[in-house]
């Protein structure tokens, strides 16, 4: 590994924008992953839900070396649902879910850790961005990069399916139940302008017009793909925010790439492609948080299917000690 990797590095960036609540540049100290290691947050999860076996694939990962040395010093935690506080309300059970994540989240952030979420899915998002808010406060400036064949920004006024897994982007946007916003620790709803999609190929018409009465912007994973330039719009995203969460769908690839999936959806892009998309993003060098979700150990295909997460998450990682990570108060 480079020696370069090693030493403590800077970041400017322009913060005069009004949306920003600060004014005038701002230089951001980084330093090597490898100095500050990992924290994995495992859910075994679907929504609130335990799931069986390794079938959420928090497991495969580790066995299968995607941490690589920094296995050797990461702190492995799998967050439970309290099950005494399991309620009738399915909104108000992925809030007590996050809740229970964003303490395990918290927990490695005040320990210096770079946050990785695995398994789980989408849902679980709320919990990572309210561990940042615990610890750094509900004005924190964090944005999300959504990678992803849905936008999953349906409320409940604009689903077809009444399916909550594709609502936590309009639930951390504060645009739908509060209750399982708040119950993640996330205090304050992330502002849209803080949230860059990727991808999101297969969005529902209402979907579709709700997030362009945002500020919400689409960019595309590669060459070829529809969407703003991905480069751009993280170089935007970057120049107003302090700390950027990363979060992957694993059927943000092509439909082929992910058999059992179950929301697998045709003409994306391959792995190979959205590795490059995510080293775009690390190269800001204010990552600090990483998650891979939706990946089924169950069911035919599901080799195929971890064989392209595990591809992405590698990718991210590596990418991530290429380029550093910020520092932060404790």
């Amino acid at each position: 590994m480079s020696s370069i990797l090693h030493l403590t590095c800077f970041y400017w960036y322009d913060a005069t924008r009004t949306d920003c609540g600060t004014s005038g540049q701002k230089r951001v100290n980084m330093t090597a992953l490898d100095q500050r290691g990992l924290n994995v947050v495992g859910i075994r999860y679907r929504g609130s839900t335990p799931s069986s076996g390794d079938e959420r694939s928090v497991d495969f990962y580790r066995e299968a070396g995607v941490y690589g040395d920094l296995a050797e010093t990461a702190t492995f935690v799998d967050p439970g649902f309290p099950e005494s506080e399991r309620a009738e309300s399915a909104t108000a059970n992925l809030g007590v879910m996050g809740g229970a994540i964003a303490s395990a989240v918290a927990d490695g952030i005040r320990a210096g850790r770079g946050t990785v979420m695995v398994g789980g899915d989408c849902a679980h998002i709320t919990g990572v961005l309210g561990g940042w808010q615990d610890v750094h406060g509900p004005n924190a400036r964090i944005g999300l990069v959504w990678f992803d064949a849905h936008g999953d920004f349906n409320t409940s006024r604009t689903t077809l399916s009444g399916m909550l897994g594709g609502m936590p982007v309009a639930v951390a946007a504060g645009l739908d139940f509060p209750e399982w916003r708040e119950a993640s620790h996330l205090a304050a709803p992330i502002p849209t302008d803080r949230i860059l999609m990727v991808d999101v190929r297969d969005l529902d018409p209402a979907e579709q017009t709700l997030i362009e009465a945002t500020s919400v912007r689409i960019a595309a994973p590669a060459d070829g793909f529809p969407g703003e330039d991905l480069q751009a719009c993280v170089d935007d995203l970057a120049s107003r925010c302090d700390y950027l969460y990363l979060h992957i769908d694993s059927d943000i690839v092509d439909a082929s790439l992910v058999p059992n999936h179950g929301t697998q959806a045709p003409n994306g892009p391959s792995v190979e492609q959205v590795a490059a998309a995510i080293d775009t993003v690390m190269a800001t060098g204010k990552v600090v948080a990483l998650a891979m979700v939706s990946v089924s150990g169950d069911g035919e295909g599901a080799d195929v299917t971890r064989a392209s997460a595990a591809g992405m998450l590698r990718a991210g990682i590596e990418s991530w000690q290429r380029h550093g990570i910020p520092e932060w108060d404790r």
